[in-house]
């Protein structure tokens, strides 16, 4: 019960996001799922940096 209470308490500032930060959350979430496989993975903050200019624009 209390694992539960922890995981709702963290997901929280997520599931009450507007609506444009999730859209940047979720594209991040998957950007470095997509790097996962790489031992190394290169250039993910280029990406991420992307995705927030790309959203705030």
């Amino acid at each position: 019960m209390e694992e539960e209470i922890s995981l709702s308490y963290v997901q929280e500032p997520i599931a009450t996001a507007p609506p444009e930060v999730r859209q940047i959350i979720d594209r991040v979430k998957q950007a470095e799922k997509d790097k996962l496989y790489m031992p190394k993975p290169k250039g993910i903050n280029d990406d991420i940096l992307a995705i927030i200019k790309e959203c705030v624009k």
